[in-house]
């Protein structure tokens, strides 16, 4: 079966970190199950009338990773590809079981079939990217730790803190038995934290330290599953013009042409809204028909075309 196929109604809903982590909480285990209730209720209902691909965001718990390295200094040192992957499993893992519970409550619950991927990226060995690492990651440093550290280090608003490359994504590996299981009536759950960066030598791949963004590495997704709907879920209700000041107002609707515009003149920071408007501005351009970016309580209501930032071409 080709990707895409018998996919008129798929939609594709990129969950953002915040959706197990919000800001103020330690992030326990029972935090991060509680906060997927709220997102996976909706999405339960959507599957009603949607198929459904789930992606999500990993820095909370990535980072908790690293952290727990950078304080044990004698043990394995694992790179940041497995890390990735422990993530997937892990968040894949914790939304399987929260979006059963929610599928159990509806009428009919439990016949929707489930299934966690771990999920490569394939990236350009030769991206610019690698040449300047700038995506922050793990714990903030002292200066002693960043001056004995093995790698990239970058001083932050949070402080220093280990860097690395963010290359584009050029194709999802698994694309081909994600369209056959969510043809066959699968929810979906893949392409965590943006995917395991992999790069080709010969006919084998390779990981690579590296962390893709998760709005871009869902678009392409979307694109070469043929998603109909794309959704990027995150902690604010959707694209906001003068942020953080007196004069912020939620924007309803925007051109293609005019948030790249904004995106150009600053109103979309890198490193929280501007990769979603990429993000959306890409899928459109690659044929999808919709694309939202909506706060976590919205999600419905950014399907149903009442609420959010819808992004049109």
């Amino acid at each position: 079966m080709s990707a895409g196929r018998d996919a008129a109604r798929t939609l594709l809903v990129a969950l953002g970190g915040n959706a197990l982590v919000r800001k103020g909480q330690t992030g326990t285990i029972a935090e991060q199950f509680e906060n997927l209730r709220l997102p996976l209720s909706q999405v339960a209902r959507l599957s009603r009338d949607w198929r459904i691909i789930l992606t999500h965001g990993n820095g909370p718990q990535v980072g908790e990773l690293l952290l727990r390295q950078e304080c044990c200094p004698h043990s394995v040192r694992l790179p940041l590809e497995i890390l990735v992957a422990q993530t997937q499993g892990q968040i894949g893992y914790m939304m399987e079981s929260t979006l059963d519970a929610e599928l159990m409550q509806l009428e009919a619950g439990g016949q929707k079939p489930l299934v966690s991927l771990i999920s490569y990226v394939v990236v350009d060995a030769d991206d610019p990217a690698f040449a300047a690492p700038t995506k922050p990651i793990g714990p903030v440093l002292s200066e002693e730790q960043a001056a004995s550290a093995g790698y990239p280090v970058r001083r932050t608003a949070k402080g220093l803190r280990r860097v690395v490359a963010s290359p584009r994504p050029l194709t999802i590996v698994e694309k081909r038995e994600i369209a056959t299981l969510v043809a066959d009536g699968f929810i979906v759950i893949c392409c965590g934290g943006g995917g395991i960066p992999v790069v080709r030598e010969g006919r084998r791949f390779c990981g690579v330290d590296a962390v893709i963004d998760k709005d871009l590495a869902s678009a392409r997704l979307a694109q070469e599953v043929g998603v109909d709907v794309f959704v990027i879920v995150t902690d604010v209700a959707g694209a906001y013009l003068d942020y953080g000041t007196p004069a912020e107002r939620l924007v309803e609707r925007l051109r293609i042409d005019e948030a790249m515009e904004h995106l150009r003149g600053g109103q979309f920071p890198p490193g929280s809204m501007g990769p979603k408007i990429e993000a959306c501005a890409e899928f459109l351009r690659g044929g999808g028909s919709r694309a939202v970016i909506c706060g976590m309580d919205a999600i419905e209501d950014a399907v149903a075309g009442r609420g959010g930032t819808e992004i049109v071409r």
